[in-house]
């Protein structure tokens, strides 16, 4: 007989199947049910096509240490379905994602003409697990898009788009612009907005909507910036602040374009009356930690970790890898090997152009984790059969893993990117521990 336990897991497992419906209303109900516990906390609302989880867990780490109670909501998780929802760090408990599960479940049951969608349901579990836990502040990524969003019912301190790219165009529109207005959804009247590096044309569709709702908007490039001084280490230009110095362990410059919107959300907090010092600005950028986000899990040979599942993020991961293997010696630049599985309804011969456009790339091996969304690796290999790189096929993502090993050397570098399911799947690999079935 099943546990309760069970069929709580069972439910949001089943709600998978439901897909993406765009659109507030399920949540509202669903949050009207259990007392609304959206309105307990303040909350950093963040978006963009790329970069809000990375924004989202600096903002947090630097209010945890500020010694405030934090709540952080990110997607999709990496192993364990616990690592979205965060209290200062901490995942939730398996035993309160059960009973908070029941209490939505009983709440669509009721109050919903038709069931929730995954991310709806675990949108409004995460809110009322914030609410239990006292939260005084939550962090909360958007998950798709931002104007029918199921996080889109905050009113935030401040909202954030990080970046506007070509992604999940089906659902958002073909163009920059039109994604740009789906991501301007979140912007609330009088609360203001900060943009990441965008393009002129998003850029004026998001400022548009900020003058609509009178809220004022601060984009990087424009108002503020930052110097980078060496690969871990920058200054910030900011909009009324300056920061000399200022460590960031995650790789790549494009996490200083993200950190630069974290800071300056935190300076418009800092002016909406929300209390942080230098010191733990400082502290907080110097120890974020943001898994499977050129992550580098290996050595001899360097086994890096990194997301990019769109032509955007692939890009940033080429030009970093471009620039590793320009600053080692000739002698020790070895060749790269990408470990690659995507999502079918991602643009995957844009992905695989950008990275087999890398100097010393010698193998691509395709594969698929385990999702039914996964493309199939024999057409990720048609995608990719025209670029110029030996391809093989790892019908499952340890196996791919294996190739990989086998065929790199010591000075090589295996990349597993295209998706953060591939990821967490390597991840448990070396954990020496399994993914949960809960994908969403």
């Amino acid at each position: 007989m099943a546990t309760d336990s069970q069929r709580s897991f069972d439910y949001l497992y089943g709600l998978q199947s439901h897909g993406i419906k765009p659109g507030l209303s399920r949540t509202i109900v669903l949050l009207g049910a259990l007392g609304n516990p959206h309105n307990s906390f303040r909350a950093f609302h963040v978006g963009g096509t790329n970069g809000k989880g990375s924004t989202a867990v600096m903002l947090a780490s630097v209010l945890v240490g500020q010694g405030y109670r934090v709540g952080l909501y990110t997607s999709p998780h990496l192993v364990d379905f616990t690592e979205r929802i965060r209290v200062n760090g901490v995942p939730i408990p398996h035993d309160r994602v059960w009973e908070l599960t029941k209490a939505v479940r009983y709440a669509a049951d009721t109050r919903l003409p038709e069931p929730p969608t995954f991310f709806e349901a675990t949108t409004a579990l995460a809110f009322a697990y914030f609410a239990e836990m006292g939260v005084e502040y939550a962090v909360v990524e958007v998950g798709l898009g931002g104007r029918f969003d199921a996080t889109n019912v905050l009113i935030p301190v401040v909202s954030v788009i990080t970046t506007v790219g070509l992604d999940h165009q089906q659902y958002l529109g073909h163009t920059l612009e039109a994604i740009a207005g789906e991501k301007a959804g979140i912007v609330k009247s009088g609360v203001p907005v900060v943009t990441g590096r965008l393009e002129e044309g998003p850029l004026s569709v998001v400022r548009e909507r900020a003058a609509a709702q009178g809220a004022f908007c601060f984009s990087l490039g424009h108002d503020f910036d930052f110097v980078e001084e060496s690969p871990d280490r920058f200054s910030y230009r900011g909009i009324s602040r300056a920061y000399e110095g200022l460590s960031l362990p995650l790789a790549g410059r494009h996490q200083m374009d993200n950190a630069a919107c974290a800071l300056a959300a935190l300076e418009m907090a800092i002016e909406r009356g929300v209390a942080v010092g230098e010191g733990t600005i400082r502290d907080g950028f110097r120890t974020v930690r943001w898994p499977g986000r050129l992550e580098l899990v290996g050595r001899r040979p360097d086994v890096l970790l990194d997301g990019a599942h769109n032509p955007q993020a692939a890009g940033v991961l080429a030009a970093y890898l471009t620039t590793l293997q320009a600053r080692r010696a000739a002698s020790e630049a070895g060749h790269l090997i990408f470990v690659v599985g995507m999502m079918r309804d991602k643009d995957i011969g844009g992905v695989l152009a950008r990275l087999t456009a890398i100097p010393g790339v010698s193998r691509l091996i395709l594969t698929r984790s385990a999702h039914p969304r996964a493309a199939d690796p024999e057409d990720l290999a048609q995608e990719g059969a025209h670029l110029g790189v030996p391809i093989l096929i790892g019908s499952t993502v340890g196996e791919a893993l294996a190739r990989a090993r086998t065929l790199a050397g010591p000075d090589d570098t295996i990349c597993v990117t295209g998706s953060l399911l591939v990821v967490g799947e390597v991840k448990a690999i070396l954990d020496g521990t399994t993914v949960s079935a809960l994908k969403g």
